[in-house]
């Protein structure tokens, strides 16, 4: 690999790093004495199928150049950083040759804006078509399409790329003025229309012609960052909520703000991105996905915040002691789904199971349910434990809080004795 293309690529995967579709990147952690793998951060991040395979992909920006001057962005264009910018080529050459080495299994691709929207997204199509027609690459391509690009290029964009996604990136208009003024909800949501518009046309068109190309098989995604500015929990997860219903997204991505540009007063000062809350945000979003809650449920103008120390599942189920306990033997699947310590495929087999005979402790321990958590929600036969109505919800919540001490501690301690052989 030339010198000159080895440095852009440490570069632009560097500049990647803060965009979360991938589910871990930007480790730095190269190989000394001889050891074994290199994690220093060369662009190479891991995502999720549907089926559960993990996958390698290259996740790069085509530049780092931008013409806008978002106020949490490290690129933005009065930062003070090294830039620099891949041609067509160059970049296509990487993906294959990283491919046919077994390190990537498909590619991500953003991008600063250069000269204007449709320049920067030209060039990033580019890169797809290159990639599918001249080099015959039948990996998986995410392309991030790019705001204020011309409809043409947001359709030939779905052709060569398996995902596109648009970045609304902060809650509120308001906010997403005062902190990117380059940038509006308009902008941002007319693609997002455009490439759902096209998914849709797309399957009726494969229905009537068998061999009719694909537009963006694997859907559009969206990334919010959380943190940089004060739109609560509620504002969040009812955007996410009416992207999910509206624009017919396949994820919502939730990023917790990083503090890169410290001297901006119009940020926060945080001195680590909030994790807790993005994790949180991510398991609310797996309810009103996965069990039916609807967000109102998970947040509302009473409790318009996540609760930190716990789930969002066992603060609905502490917040409702009404509805429990939970007859297991009885109870209709989405009841189940509601209890605290079930999952989708345990309930869906304590459905199954129930009807051959009644089902016991030792059938749950089998299915899959923690019961150090569902005892307090359920009724089954033999168990005996005290439940949310006999002890109290605040009492529940002190005893799962103590239980979950140790194990939070032993964490802790794997952390700091893996931060001894971290090179920084």
């Amino acid at each position: 690999m030339k010198f000159e293309t080895t440095n852009k690529l440490k570069i632009l995967a560097s500049a990647a790093k803060y965009d979360v579709s991938c589910a871990s990147s930007g480790s730095n952690r190269p190989n000394k004495d001889k050891g074994l793998g290199n994690a220093a951060p060369w662009g190479i991040c891991h995502s999720f199928t549907e089926d559960g395979r993990c996958v390698s992909l290259m996740k790069l920006m085509l530049t780092n150049h931008c013409i806008y001057d978002c106020a949490y962005c490290a690129n933005r264009k009065s930062n003070d950083i090294q830039r620099t910018t891949f041609t067509v080529n160059e970049l296509v050459e990487l993906v294959i040759e990283f491919y046919r080495r077994n390190y990537i299994e498909g590619l991500f691709l953003s991008s600063g804006i250069i000269k204007n929207p449709d320049y920067t997204m030209e060039r990033m199509v580019r890169v797809a078509k290159e990639l599918r027609t001249m080099q015959n690459y039948n990996g998986y391509i995410h392309l991030k399409s790019i705001p204020g690009a011309s409809e043409e290029l947001q359709h030939q964009a779905g052709l060569y790329a398996d995902r596109l996604s648009v970045n609304i990136e902060i809650a509120t208009e308001n906010n997403l003025k005062m902190l990117a003024p380059d940038k509006n909800f308009k902008s941002i949501l007319i693609p997002m229309n455009t490439i759902r518009d096209k998914i849709i046309e797309n399957k009726e068109e494969r229905r009537k012609y068998r061999y009719a190309p694909r537009f963006s098989p694997a859907g559009q995604s969206t990334q919010l960052i959380i943190g940089a500015t004060p739109d609560n929990d509620k504002h969040i997860l009812n955007l996410a909520g009416k992207l999910y219903n509206s624009k017919k997204l396949k994820r919502v991505y939730y990023s917790g703000y990083i503090p890169v540009n410290n001297y901006d007063k119009r940020l926060p000062a945080l001195n680590e991105p909030p994790l807790k809350r993005e994790n949180r945000l991510y398991q609310a979003d797996w309810l009103f996905r996965f069990y039916n809650y609807s967000i109102n449920e998970i947040v509302n103008d009473d409790y318009p915040d996540l609760d930190l120390e716990i789930d969002p599942k066992l603060s609905y189920a502490l917040r409702n002691p009404w509805l429990f306990p939970v007859d297991i033997n009885k109870a209709s699947l989405g009841t189940i789904l509601r209890v605290p310590g079930i999952g989708v495929l345990s309930a869906k087999k304590i459905i199954l199971g129930r009807q051959y005979s009644k089902l016991r402790l030792s059938n749950l321990k089998k299915i899959g349910v923690v019961l150090k958590r569902a005892k307090y929600f359920i009724l089954c036969n033999e168990l005996k434990a005290l439940t949310i109505n006999e002890l109290l919800p605040e009492n529940v919540r002190k005893i799962i809080l103590r239980e979950n001490k140790p194990l939070k501690q032993f964490n802790n301690a794997i952390h700091k004795q893996l931060n001894l052989f971290t090179v920084n």
